[in-house]
């Protein structure tokens, strides 16, 4: 088993955005469990939770290891067996004993994407990683104690323009201590906040926050962070059919924009309804194929960093029935017709219907209107395919 580094000290530059340290971790565990807001989420997520017992439970603990391995670990068991037909983790080989990464991925799902991956790597034998995760999720001050609890740290996503710099300088710094001094991985998403079509782009701003901090050049700093992408493959979304209605909502309004019930509710339903298979692939680190890269310009090493990543990101897929039926479908071809049969076209076809019906909440959808929120969701489950054939023919 391996054995997780104790935090009892934190820098005071990084307090505001860092995990709490095992020095509070009591302390915190203590407010937590008094939270209503808590108790109540515990109960919605686990209805035949014993929650006293968690209680007595969550303060015997004495440290986040304790926390993630005894208590989250298996909460997240029982949410694979309950919604998912099984997690399946590939490429291990590709992370190094005593090496730290920066995990980036596609992101699929807000809460899970790194749960799920942890929880493979608890199954390994592999150190948890920390997490990034957006403070316009902190919607509670007991959610704040929650994820910090979990070994999670706060990317600013709500300051005003004149900060911005300053809290990417301060984020950058924080994951360079944590890969470099901490020697622990952390994961990150390649962009902020999901692709709803699932074209799975590395933002190029996300690579130059990286590269803010250390002590070298823009690539220097970028190969210090050790970017290693994961490819991430859902078989169903159970958000598919809310960005669908999305993107209608969007189409009525150009100006629509979501609300703080609508966040909720996505997290709500992508952790409780059904995923199907969940594959993650480690892609291996881009250092060697950065380091060669020819340029000093920092927009195209910043560029040249993002093609590495979506490349191994989109040639990591795993390709479900699904994805051939919705790219042969919108493409209005049987390129892939071996890889599935009439059933399970028909199969998906019921499943595309039955969620399109789920949008029932913002008045009368027309027929048309409801073609092109079939088109949306076909297009989300063809784009993984379409992007990992690019990926198979570019040069690398």
């Amino acid at each position: 088993m391996v054995t997780e580094p104790k935090h009892n000290v934190i820098p005071q530059e990084f307090e505001d955005i860092a995990p709490y340290g095992d020095s509070t971790f009591k302390e915190k565990i203590k407010s937590l469990v008094e939270e209503p807001g808590f108790e109540n989420a515990v109960k919605y997520v686990l209805p035949d939770v014993d929650y006293q017992a968690l209680v007595s439970q969550l303060l015997s603990l004495d440290n986040q290891t304790q926390f993630q391995r005894q208590v989250m670990g298996s909460v997240l068991e029982k949410l694979e067996k309950a919604t998912t037909s099984g997690i399946t983790l590939h490429g291990l080989h590709h992370v190094k004993e005593g090496e730290s990464y920066t995990f980036i991925t596609n992101h699929r799902d807000i809460v899970l994407d790194a749960s799920f991956l942890n929880l493979s790597f608890i199954r390994a034998g592999y150190p948890i990683t920390q997490v990034a995760i957006g403070n316009n999720l902190l919607i509670y001050e007991w959610i704040t104690d929650l994820v910090k609890l979990n070994r999670s740290f706060i990317v600013k996503r709500d300051v005003k323009m004149a900060r911005a710099l300053e809290a990417a300088k301060q984020l950058s710094a924080y994951i360079h201590y944590t890969i470099n001094h901490l020697h622990e991985s952390i994961w990150i998403a390649q962009r902020e906040g999901r692709a709803k079509d699932s074209n799975d782009l590395t933002q190029e701003s996300l690579i130059k926050m990286i590269s803010l901090a250390g002590d070298g050049s823009v690539k220097d700093n970028i190969l210090s962070a050790r970017l290693c992408p994961v490819s991430i493959s859902y078989e169903y979304d159970p958000n598919d059919y809310l960005k669908a209605r999305e993107f209608l909502l969007k189409q009525r309004d150009p100006q629509f924009k979501k609300s703080q019930h609508d966040d909720l509710f996505s997290m709500e339903t992508g952790i409780l309804k059904h995923k199907g298979r969940v594959t993650f692939r480690i892609g291996g680190c881009i250092n060697d194929d950065l380091a060669s890269f020819g340029s000093d310009n920092r927009s195209e090493i910043v560029r040249e960093a993002c093609r590495l990543i979506d490349s191994k990101i989109h040639g990591g897929y795993e390709i479900y029935q699904c994805n051939y039926i919705a790219y042969d479908e919108i493409n209005g071809c049987h390129r892939f017709a071996d890889r599935y049969t009439p059933a399970d076209e028909d199969h998906f076809n019921a499943y595309i219907d039955s969620q399109l019906d789920k949008v029932n909440d913002i008045g009368p959808v027309s027929p048309d209107e409801r073609r092109y929120m079939r088109h949306m969701m076909l297009t989300m489950y063809a784009n993984p395919l379409k992007n990992k054939l690019l990926a198979e023919t570019r040069p690398r």
